[in-house]
């Protein structure tokens, strides 16, 4: 089986290299294609960052990519100048090399939980094979609002591969998200399967309104706000997995 490894954080991001190795180990066939610059919040965006676009007559567009080499991997990888879902897509349309039979995509710098993982371009990246009937994985590492000094790649790595097992054996099209909290001890994590709080971490809200200019804050949600979901489960030291439906599976 061929595996695309995917993410947001761009092609240079440690997280990327591990999960492909999680892929190699599981004795998929790798293929990286991950975005040239990051592309944080870009959920299911299709932009190109350079290239040409498709005009409204119907004309085509390219979208440019690099050759790279990554320290550890064996395989292809690409730096493509595109948002993780529009990279997805190409892949499932054979722009790098076989189409893959599962899209794997992270390890994210930080968590993606909640309803708010609709702004998140790891889980935009997997939801958009899961559109094409592929089966997809996102995987996020909670290294804080504030990241902490050592950020635990392996350990996400480790427990990203209990999940790959348990994603092959489900139907395809199936979008699965998991969070991984940063520890060293991935033998001492316990993965439970959860559903999604209502709301993410941190809500944006409009605070004020002068002329032209629109003033905006952040503010932390308490995790013990949504018992029993994936925001509460991972503050409480657990790695927590997620089926997400696209809208194929919900039939609209």
């Amino acid at each position: 089986m061929r595996a695309l490894i995917t993410n947001d954080d761009g092609i240079d991001s440690p997280g990327l290299v591990a999960l492909a190795g999680t892929a190699a180990a599981a004795g998929l066939e790798v293929v990286i294609a991950a975005p040239a610059h990051e592309h944080s919040g870009a959920s299911a965006s299709i932009i190109a960052t350079q290239g040409t676009a498709v005009t409204a007559a119907g004309g085509k567009g390219t979208v440019r990519s690099e050759r790279r080499t990554l320290p550890g991997v064996d395989g292809d990888a690409y730096a493509v100048h595109a948002a993780p879902a529009l990279i997805t897509l190409l892949a499932l349309h054979g722009s790098f090399g076989d189409v893959p039979d599962v899209v794997l995509s992270g390890i994210n710098r930080g968590a993606n939980v909640g309803g708010a993982i609709m702004h998140s371009g790891t889980v935009g990246a997997a939801l958009t094979a899961g559109q094409g009937g592929v089966r997809a994985l996102a995987v996020s590492l909670d290294v804080g609002l504030v990241e902490q000094d050592e950020q635990h790649w392996g350990t996400a790595a480790t427990v990203a591969g209990s999940a790959l097992a348990r994603l092959l054996g489900a139907p395809a099209g199936t979008v699965l998200n998991l969070n991984v909290p940063n520890v060293a001890d991935a033998a001492a994590l316990e993965l439970v399967e959860t559903r999604l709080a209502p709301f993410g971490i941190v809500q944006t809200t409009l605070t004020e309104m002068a002329g032209d200019e629109v003033r905006l804050s952040i503010r932390e949600h308490r995790a013990d706000d949504a018992p029993g979901s994936d925001m509460e489960r991972l503050a409480a030291g657990l790695a927590t997995i997620t089926a997400v439906q696209t809208i194929a599976e919900r039939g609209i």
